[in-house]
């Protein structure tokens, strides 16, 4: 048998990661190892590269040319050794793979960091939730207008909002009879200052007929003045009447479209929670039943909110409405009595007591002076 050479017996030392010797089964592996090659085949060098990241093989033995020319070179493939995994556990040290991908060690602590939200994912959830409940709405508002479903409903806040609903309509109606009124008084006014300066023209040109061209003129011009006086009491008064209907009450619906929401979606989830209850209770069940409880108490506390918000709002409403229509509804009579009266002091005496402002014609258009 051939005789080992010093090569060799110094390749079966092993030696640890702090250079120091370890009897342990490595020593016996590589020597077991070693026995096993055909003799005269030497192992030039031996290196152990691991691939448990990138790799599907694990314990690859890469080997040196052998001096041999009868055997040709090959890697051999072991399993990778329980001791030295067991050795690298327990230094608690990373492994990192570089780009040129042969495994490094680096000391310091393991840090896991933590999975990234998918906003894709994010998404789909949140559409997922949107057509779950927009079904159980649908579902519930088709049971309710076929008689089937039963719905929840507050008597006194019912009421009130059918009250707001159809006084809303009745608003509007006065809001564009108002409308109407101003076109009209405003084409009056128009035409009654036009004849009256065609009456004045021909006072000057017809000396027989002086006179009477300007006794017409006068009272046209007159008539013309005070319509305007009346014309900026009745816009006054639309541009009030159409911020308490367009504004204020429509915000007061809003308010009301959503309580009828939060109703619809309670009664949903009220009826999903009472079929659940009818049905059995088992080990399938009761989870169900216990998240449409958790559902249903958080669409309960939402329309107890929402119920509440739309009582507040329909009390200052009231308020609000009686305070402005009033006001309005004195100065528009005061407007109208003084204008056909002819009684001028007192229609511009009621425009100052609502301090009113009229504008005169051609005052929204700026002078050259302040243009500069």
């Amino acid at each position: 048998m051939a005789q080992e050479s010093p090569k060799n017996a110094a390749a079966e030392i092993p030696v640890t990661s702090n250079g120091q010797l370890e009897d342990s089964h490595e020593y016996s592996f590589n020597r077991n190892l070693k026995c096993s090659l055909p003799v005269g085949l030497e192992l030039s060098e031996t290196k152990i590269t691991s691939h448990g990241f990138d790799g599907a093989k694990e314990g690859v033995v890469e080997a040196g040319q052998f001096p041999s020319s009868s055997a040709s070179p090959k890697s051999s493939v072991i399993s990778p050794s329980s001791a030295a995994a067991g050795r690298l556990a327990g230094q608690g040290c990373d492994l990192i793979i570089p780009t040129g991908g042969r495994a490094q060690q680096k000391s310091g602590p393991v840090v896991l960091a933590d999975e990234v939200k998918n906003p894709a994912m994010e998404k789909l959830e949140l559409v997922r939730k949107w057509s779950l409940n927009t079904y159980k709405c649908t579902r519930q508002i088709i049971s309710e207008k076929l008689g089937r479903g039963s719905r929840t409903v507050d008597l006194e806040l019912e009421a009130q909002i059918d009250i707001l609903k159809d006084n809303k309509k009745k608003y509007e109606n006065i809001l564009r009879l108002a409308q109407t009124l101003s076109t009209q008084l405003f084409q009056m006014v128009h035409t009654q200052r036009q004849l009256g300066d065609a009456f004045a023209d021909l006072s000057l040109k017809s000396l027989e007929l002086h006179e009477e061209f300007g006794y017409n003129a006068d009272t046209q011009k007159l008539l013309a003045k005070n319509g305007e006086t009346l014309l900026g009491a009745i816009n006054f008064f639309i541009a009030s009447v159409n911020t308490l209907v367009n504004k204020t009450i429509e915000d007061t619906l809003l308010t009301v479209k959503q309580y009828e929401s939060a109703r619809i979606e309670y009664d949903a989830y009220r009826t999903d929670l009472e079929e659940l209850n009818l049905g059995p209770r088992d080990a399938n069940t009761l989870p169900k039943i216990e998240q449409s409880q958790q559902l249903f108490q958080v669409h309960k506390e939402k329309y107890d909110k929402m119920r509440n918000d739309v009582s507040i709002k329909l009390k200052f409403l009231e308020e609000n409405k009686v305070k402005v229509l009033h006001n309005q509804l004195v100065l528009f009579h005061n407007a109208i009595a003084a204008y056909f009266a002819g009684n001028q002091k007192q229609l511009e005496q009621t425009l100052k007591q609502f301090h009113i402002k009229l504008k005169t014609p051609g005052a929204d258009a700026p002078s050259w002076l302040e243009e500069q």
